[in-house]
């Protein structure tokens, strides 16, 4: 449903391009395409109010073009466009796997980059394109256990799972359903999800959107995730203020001067990846400045 919701988005963008452009001259249609970058640029702002210790100017202004690109690269042409153009990999005789839970609004094409290293790199992994689009995030549940067990039988072994955004709250929402079933907790990782709700959710349509919002019963009621860790960063314009993107007994990694669509481009996450694919026991990351108040 989303990548057809973002399919008809981007025609209509395009369209208002056009028409601009033939009436008022193409540089007025290309400047319409910009807008939406220009609106993003808002959510920047807003943040030398809402985080304490502010993010400076410098690293909202390099957090913002990165975002921009991002944003039209996951929007218009990713996930609308590309859902399914690197499918789940389960390769015979694979030892490791991976289970990648995209947002709010998107699908398994924010992932694509992540699955095109993985699948280089031998690794197993499944990514679901979570449905219903705007329905509950325990609805969620059963998707991933799906993928969860896919991974498990081509594997031997419980995958890591990583998920971004909204992804983390599924993640808590499966495990709740279904963490009794399995032998061990999975090593996790959560780019930018809000696990203590966001103040963006309130702009958002939909019941996952509300479940997020800061002060949700079904968020307060919801258990975490047993071994996490937390990517933040000071920049990010959805999930607000910068501390909401911690569990609570997560290890926090702070990343600095991306915004949240950046995170998934973000080479300290895939690094961690590649730390948890080994196996190592997990280590709480060294402080990388202030931490942001709760």
């Amino acid at each position: 449903m989303n990548a057809s919701l973002q399919r008809f988005w981007v025609l209509v963008r395009l369209s208002l391009a056009v028409a601009v452009g033939w009436v008022a001259g193409w540089g007025w249609g290309l400047a319409t395409l910009a807008l939406q970058s220009l609106v993003l640029a808002l959510g920047f702002v807003q943040l030398r109010w809402v985080n304490q210790p502010a993010p400076g100017w410098g690293a909202l202004l390099k957090a913002w073009a990165g975002e921009a690109v991002a944003s039209e690269l996951a929007f218009s042409w990713r996930q609308p466009w590309r859902e399914w153009a690197e499918p789940d990999h389960l390769p015979e005789g694979a030892r490791q796997g991976v289970l990648l839970v995209h947002g709010f609004a998107c699908n398994r094409g924010r992932w694509n980059g992540w699955m095109r290293r993985l699948r280089a790199d031998g690794v197993a992994f499944v990514a679901p394109s979570l449905e219903p689009a705007f329905g509950s995030i325990d609805d969620y549940a059963d998707e991933i256990e799906a993928g969860v067990r896919r991974l498990m039988a081509a594997t031997g072994r419980m995958p890591v799972v990583c998920a971004h955004s909204m992804g983390g709250l599924a993640l808590r929402a499966w495990w709740r359903r279904y963490g009794a079933q399995h032998a061990q907790a999975p090593r996790a990782i959560t780019l930018g999800s809000p696990h203590q709700g966001t103040r963006m959710a309130a702009l958002g349509l939909g019941v996952n959107a509300a479940q997020m919002r800061r002060g949700s019963a079904w968020l307060a009621a919801l258990p975490g995730l047993p071994d996490v860790d937390c990517f933040w960063t000071p920049c990010d314009q959805v999930v607000n203020p910068a501390a909401t993107a911690i569990q609570a007994e997560g290890r926090a990694h702070r990343v600095d001067a991306v915004g949240h669509m950046g995170l998934v481009h973000s080479d300290a996450a895939w690094q961690q990846l590649q730390v948890a694919l080994s196996g190592q026991a997990p280590v709480s990351p060294a402080p990388t400045g202030s931490a942001p108040a709760r």
